[in-house]
């Protein structure tokens, strides 16, 4: 590890390890202290966040902030780290979901001891496969960050009411977790015969990269790289287990699922499928493009038939997601651009979303948008960062979604013109579920048992307007993180286009 900027690259995995070591050693009894640790490991990673970001030199681009510790040298694994102008964006995104959900969780009651551990585990995960340039320690905390979902679905979480049938929590749960397994077996399953394939057998990724695979290896073996790493994205038709979860899961726990894992799944095929297999990539990008299409139609079309308000925004993040599959397939710099956006502008909008809805279920015990009614007379703040997260989700200009969108488009007109018509039809069907959404839930009258609601307390305040904040502020001044992008998204072209 060389340099105090790649121990503080370095400190961002640390820290929620460190922070889990210590709660491990507080009892659980003592919850003011366990929930102590955790926001003061949240602001540091967050802080951590920040200084990677500007202390990224895009104007050089490449790999920074490097290190590395040897482990296993006779099977060529060792943990290898390093930043691009792609994963600093996603570093930043998980610090802020990090803290926001974090604060959220502070009114966890129930085991906060075991639920701060799981959810601290989950964010050192993610930590560790943005930064990670060894396949083994990439594919093992991909998996660290999968798997407590389930116990944190399957006890903190809720049951679905259908009204004909309950849907319980460990339902989504265990449908969460059987996809995402099936996903990575495809993953594992890649990375061996890349390791059996290479003459230097390592897990190295900077290494792997001068191989010369052949095509019809790449071609065989991109689609297990696109399709195990889309099933986390939300890739259609393997997206169902998204909505269940996002609904079953505690608030602060679908704030991270949507916020941070799907960016896994689409970070995932950037800096494995496309840096290792850049052929097979351009023979299978017109398959991912169809699909990211559906993705983006089917969303916003299920979106609309939906009651439940975490359906509605599960159903939109399949949608969104879309947008971010379709940009990566067009192989086109703005597009490309665009797509690593939206993943940042999606992480910090449905976080926000998730947070807000949390609110309302907390104070009304209901998610139901046809009994929910004139909220906005008594939560007028909640009222006013859910219809920002909701402009933002229709790509209203001068909030951060308007901007992603944008460059997805035009890359897409450069590329497959009749693709952009269709997703812009899936934007304006966007429009149509949202404005509903917001007008029937937050306008109108009130019914009398809705009259005494409290709006969202200061720590949810905090959370919720810091998400704000980031969405408004990239929205309307987007060239610091768009510079960031360029430099990730130019080399990554190079290296799949030549």
């Amino acid at each position: 590890m060389e340099g105090f900027n790649s121990w503080v690259l370095f400190s961002t995995v640390l820290i929620p390890f460190a922070a889990v070591a210590i709660i491990l050693l507080i009892p659980g009894e003592q919850q003011r202290e366990l929930k102590a640790v955790s926001v003061v490991a949240a602001v540091l990673a967050l802080a951590a966040s920040i200084y990677v970001f500007f202390a990224y030199d895009y104007s050089t681009g490449g790999l920074q902030l490097t290190g590395q510790f040897e482990w296993l040298n006779a099977l060529g694994i060792s943990y290898h780290q390093g930043v691009d102008g792609l994963a600093v964006p996603m570093i930043l995104l998980t610090g802020v979901v990090f803290l926001t959900g974090t604060l959220i969780s502070l009114n966890v009651t129930r085991s906060p001891k075991e639920y701060l551990v799981l959810l601290l585990l989950l964010v050192a995960g993610v930590f560790v496969v943005f930064v990670s340039l060894d396949l083994f320690f990439f594919f093992f905390f991909f998996e660290l960050a999968v798997l407590p979902m389930y116990m944190l679905i399957g006890i903190w979480g809720s049951s679905s009411d259908f009204g004909t049938f309950l849907r319980p929590k460990e339902y989504g749960a265990m449908k969460l977790v059987l996809y995402l397994v099936a996903g990575s077996v495809l993953v594992w399953i890649a990375l061996i015969a890349v390791y059996i394939e290479s003459p230097v057998k390592t897990f190295d990724l900077l290494l792997l990269k001068e191989v010369a695979f052949s095509r019809e290896f790449q071609l065989i073996f991109f689609p297990l790289f696109m399709i195990g790493f889309g099933i986390l994205a939300g890739l259609w038709p393997f997206h169902t287990w998204s909505p269940d979860g996002h609904v079953a899961a505690p608030t602060a726990v679908s704030m991270l699922h949507a916020g941070v894992l799907m960016k896994l799944g689409a970070f995932g095929i950037i800096r494995v499928g496309l840096e290792l297999f850049p052929e097979g990539a351009q023979a299978w990008m017109p398959v991912l493009i169809g699909l990211g299409t559906v993705n983006v139609i089917y969303g916003a079309i299920s979106a609309i038939g939906q009651s439940d308000l975490k359906y509605v925004v599960g159903y939109s993040s399949v949608s969104h997601m879309g947008y971010v599959l379709m940009g990566i397939a067009t192989l086109e710099p703005l597009g490309v651009s665009g797509a690593v956006l939206q993943m940042f502008s999606h992480g910090i909008m449905t976080a926000l979303f998730f947070a807000l809805v949390g609110a309302i279920y907390d104070r009304t015990h209901i998610r139901d948008i046809t009994i929910l009614e004139g909220l906005g007379k008594k939560m007028g703040v909640t009222a006013a960062f859910f219809g920002i997260a909701g402009l933002t989700s229709l790509g209203l200009p001068g909030l951060s979604g308007f901007v992603a969108e944008l460059l997805v488009f035009i890359g897409l007109f450069r590329t497959y013109p009749v693709l952009a018509i269709l997703g812009i039809i899936g934007a304006a069907i966007t429009a149509i579920y949202i404005l509903r959404l917001l007008g029937k839930v937050f306008f109108g009258p009130i019914s009398k048992e809705w009259d005494h609601l409290p709006d969202l307390s200061k720590t949810e305040g905090v959370a919720t307007g810091i998400l704000v904040l980031f969405l408004v502020g990239v929205g309307l001044y987007p060239l610091p993180l768009m510079q960031m992008i360029n430099s990730g998204v130019a080399t990554l072209l190079v290296r799949v286009l030549g």
